[in-house]
Parts: structure tokens; sequence; C-alpha cells
């Protein structure tokens, strides 16, 4: 009985991490970077800080902690759509974003935010970025399924 739940928190929690990692993808990081490189860095450095906050802490972290109990008892039970949609959430919305997002947002914060730093985060961020969100998007749709 609580396998049903935990799918539906976990694609509830994966669909809104990937309307936020989307709403990035196609609004924010298009309009930093029609900005002068310095000016962008400074507005990301700004981002970076304010998205550290209890709502986003919430999402973020419990919908890692569901995913992995999903994927779990999911695996137990044998339904493996839910378990490939739970393992997807997990490598899409944290993995990428522990091992490449998280440090090149730190390198930007530690630096002055001027256009070198700019030029060193933006191309490798939006990789990063583009593969999680299509990750945590294919991660709700096999949740759904």
């Amino acid at each position: 009985m609580i396998l049903p739940v935990l799918v539906i928190l976990t694609t509830i929690g994966t669909a809104l991490l990937g309307g936020l990692f989307l709403a990035f993808s196609v609004a924010v990081m298009p309009g930093l970077h029609r900005r002068p490189a310095a000016e962008a860095a400074g507005a990301t450095q700004e981002i970076n800080r304010a998205i550290v906050n209890p709502v986003f802490g919430l999402l973020f972290a419990g919908t890692g902690l569901l995913a992995v109990a999903t994927a779990v008892l999911a695996a137990l039970a044998g339904s493996w759509l839910v378990v490939a949609g739970a393992v997807l959430a997990v490598l899409g919305a944290h993995v990428i974003t522990f091992a490449v997002n998280i440090p090149l947002n730190t390198a930007l914060d530690r630096s002055t935010a001027d256009g070198g730093a700019w030029e060193r985060f933006e191309r490798p961020w939006n990789r990063a970025h583009t593969v999680r969100t299509l990750l945590t998007v294919a991660a709700a749709v096999l949740l759904v399924v």
C-alpha cells in the first residue's frame, strides 16, 4: 500500500524539479546569455544564493529520498518501469547536480563575477543542465506510465 503513495509523491517532486529545470533552460539561461558576461555572472551568483531556501531544499532533498525509497520498494515488487523512473530521477536531478552543476556554481560564486568566469561557467553548466533536465522529465514520464 505504501508503494503507490511513494510513486505519486516521487512523481510530483520529479515533475516539479523537471519543470524548474525546464524553466531555466528555456527562459533563465537564454535571458542571462543575452546580458553582458559580467552581469550574467553576477545575476547567476544571486540566483544561486536565492535558490538555497527551505522550499527548494525540501523539494530537492525530499524528492531524492522519495526516489530512493521508491526504487527499492518497486524493485522488490518487480515494477521495473517505476524503478527506472526513480533511478533516472536520482541520476538526473541529484547526481548530475552534485557532480557538475554545484561545483560550477561554487567556482562561479568564488569568482569576481567577471566575463572570464562566465565564459568558463556557461557552456559546461548548460550541457550538464540539459542532460539533467531531459533525465528528470523522462523520469517523471516513466513514473506516470
